[in-house]
């Protein structure tokens, strides 16, 4: 069976995380799970960067079909991401509560709401063939949101020479990722669009921005870290570098590339504004995450609303809204998650922008050596 590049072998204590995976540049492209594809982590793999592939919406055979996609566009390392929430506890009063909260919006549409909710996403801590399917494939990368697996699978995955993230907002998260084994920490800042990866969504959030974290963690703790949220360009790039970072994690940046499975809709929502207005909400899926404020956000957000449930299940509503409005031209109820800095898109091929972001991280650091 074909493997991803092996990550090198120099993987000693001193090594940095891009001799370590051959990078040439110091950017990842996030994992983005429905808008990430083959494609697009492929082109950033082979401009130098760090492509990802985001299978936590997937189910073991389609993530396998997307590694062999992956695989037969580069020779480069990439990296699958995977979702480590608690399973979906169901609870058919709040299910039942929101599918009357929302069904005037399907009627809007001339649709009917579900009958029942479903949890339509699999956890990565119960997905035994998701679990198997990684130590097969050894993909060079594997990095955990949400939280971590069991240890035995976390010492299996680095026993089959596997590089291991992981996701933390603060320092108690990560904490439990180095003392886990785990390679490297994903610096999460409130700013990041997509999911939010609190361990525990129901916990206090003191919601560190991105510089602040990266220098927290990069002081705090003695693993490598990675800086994700609001990082648009080579400036900021080129800023959470000289905090600490080793490696700069964007997602919103890569959205309006031509790889990226992002529709019209959301594409016109990032580009040509001089702002995008960005919110939190669990409206969508049922578990905090920073996306372009549309109906669904506004529904979640007004007075009276019942509280969604729990994630995944919320999202099968959502997606059921979303394609009876789609369906008549309406997308004001999409996923279309983006960063506190959307506004700075751009819409190049994948390769190019990664060259560009080079540029600009290189006259960034230039800038900042002469003061």
């Amino acid at each position: 069976m074909s493997q991803s590049p092996s990550v090198s072998s120099s993987n000693s204590a001193g090594a940095s995380l891009a001799a370590r995976l051959g990078l040439s540049a110091p950017i990842i492209q996030a994992p983005m799970a429905g808008t990430g594809t083959p494609a697009l982590a492929a082109a950033v793999s082979n401009a130098g960067g760090l492509g990802f592939l985001g299978v936590g919406a997937m189910n073991a055979g389609a993530a396998q079909a997307a590694i062999a996609q992956t695989r037969a566009l580069t020779g480069r390392p990439f990296g699958i991401n995977v979702f480590c929430h608690a399973p979906a506890q169901a609870d058919a009063d709040a299910e039942a509560a929101w599918l009357r909260y929302l069904a005037p919006e399907f009627e809007r549409h001339g649709a009917l709401p579900p009958a029942v909710l479903k949890e339509i996403y699999t956890s990565y801590l119960a997905d035994t063939d998701m679990q198997a399917l990684l130590l097969r494939e050894r993909p060079a990368v594997v990095s955990f949101h949400f939280g971590l697996p069991a240890a035995d699978h976390i010492q299996a995955l680095r026993a089959a020479g596997v590089l291991l993230m992981a996701t933390a907002t603060n320092l108690d998260e990560a904490r439990r990722i180095e003392a886990a084994g785990i390679d490297a920490i994903v610096a999460q800042g409130i700013e990041a669009g997509g999911h939010r990866g609190v361990f525990d969504p129901a916990a206090p959030d003191d919601k560190l921005g991105t510089l602040a974290l990266v220098r927290l963690l990069a002081t705090q703790t003695r693993l490598p870290v990675v800086a994700a949220g609001g990082i648009m360009d080579g400036a900021g790039i080129a800023a959470v570098l000289a905090l600490g970072a080793q490696l700069a994690q964007l997602g919103t940046a890569f959205v309006s590339c031509p790889e990226s499975a992002a529709d019209a809709a959301y594409r016109q929502n990032l580009l040509g504004h001089e702002q995008v207005s960005t919110a939190h909400t669990r409206a969508i899926s049922g578990r905090l995450a920073r996306g372009v404020r549309n109906r669904l956000v506004a529904l979640g957000e007004a007075a009276g609303a019942p509280p969604a449930p729990d994630y995944p299940i919320a999202y099968d509503a959502g997606k059921a809204l979303h394609a009876a409005a789609k369906a008549q031209g309406d997308h004001t109820y999409a996923a279309h998650w983006a960063g506190q800095a959307a506004a700075l898109s751009r819409s190049l091929p994948a390769g190019e922008l990664v060259a560009l972001l080079e540029v600009e991280r290189r006259a960034a650091t230039e800038a900042l050596a002469r003061f």
